[in-house]
């Protein structure tokens, strides 16, 4: 007989794929569970697309992706779609938890382009991405977050989302940025002091030698209307923060500032369909 008592227990998705570079060959690829790998056909610099084939997640599951770079090597990762956190069956039940680790060895670049995360209500999702990167190597890191969808009516009132951002040169943390929205914050007012009316929102960092030098172009492109912007620069670094009121306009200033951030190279082929 069915024990109301009892919790139910839900089938839980775990996957990890990881893809290595060495140069401009393929030198390691491997795939389990839910997460897979996929190598486009492109000219030029490599594109890895990651994908949850669970379709989102939910508490209890994890999601692991990896990119290594070594010598030499350039690349570009991302996402095949948007990826969605949805409702946990209990508001104090296991996060999902999805770790992104990269690589970049001695003169390698990446860039870590991911489309968006949408945060469902009641989500819970802790999440850390780090990127290492050898002396002389540089990336561009985005990470962009929606709460919701507007166009469906959502709003997001309970959610626990635990962000770690980091990259690390030789070893030494030159960025290092911790978020968390939970529902204590929302309730005591922090989303209207930090967020406003946005319910989209985003960061892009590049990180090299001179990448100062980029916030003069990075600022000319944040031209959207409808998405509040700011770049900075400062040593080795150039960060832009990005609101918006809805994902699609800070979709579009986001691909407005990829061509800028990157010299006018083309987004992945999945940001263009």
């Amino acid at each position: 007989m069915f024990d109301s008592a009892r919790p139910p227990r839900f089938q839980r998705s775990h996957g990890q794929a990881s893809v290595a570079f060495a140069g401009a060959r393929l030198t390691g690829l491997a795939q389990r569970g839910s997460a897979k790998a996929l190598l486009p056909h492109v000219r030029g610099v490599p594109e890895v697309v990651f994908l949850n084939t669970s379709g989102g997640l939910t508490a209890g599951d994890t999601l692991h992706y990896g990119l290594d770079l070594s010598g030499g090597a350039r690349g570009v990762a991302t996402t095949q779609a948007a990826e969605r956190a949805y409702r946990a069956y209990r508001a104090e039940g296991e996060a999902a938890r999805v770790t992104v680790a990269h690589r970049v060895g001695q003169g390698g670049w990446l860039d870590w382009l991911p489309q968006e995360t949408i945060l469902f209500d009641r989500a819970r999702l802790h999440r850390e991405t780090t990127v290492d990167l050898a002396e002389d190597a540089g990336c561009l890191l985005l990470e962009a977050v929606v709460l919701g969808r507007a166009a469906m009516g959502e709003t997001v009132q309970e959610l626990h989302f635990s962000d770690m951002r980091r990259i690390n040169r030789a070893g030494k943390p030159v960025f290092l940025e911790p978020l968390l929205l939970n529902s204590n914050i929302i309730a005591k007012g922090a989303r209207g002091a930090l967020l406003g009316p946005a319910r989209a929102f985003a960061t892009l960092v590049l990180c090299a030698r001179g990448a100062e030098d980029a916030v003069g172009p990075a600022r000319a492109a944040l031209t959207v209307p409808g998405v509040q912007a700011a770049a900075s620069g400062f040593d080795g670094k150039c960060v832009v923060r990005l609101l918006a009121e809805d994902g699609w306009p800070l979709r579009k200033q986001i691909l407005q500032l990829m061509g800028a951030l990157r010299r006018g190279a083309p987004p992945p082929r999945v940001w263009q369909t």
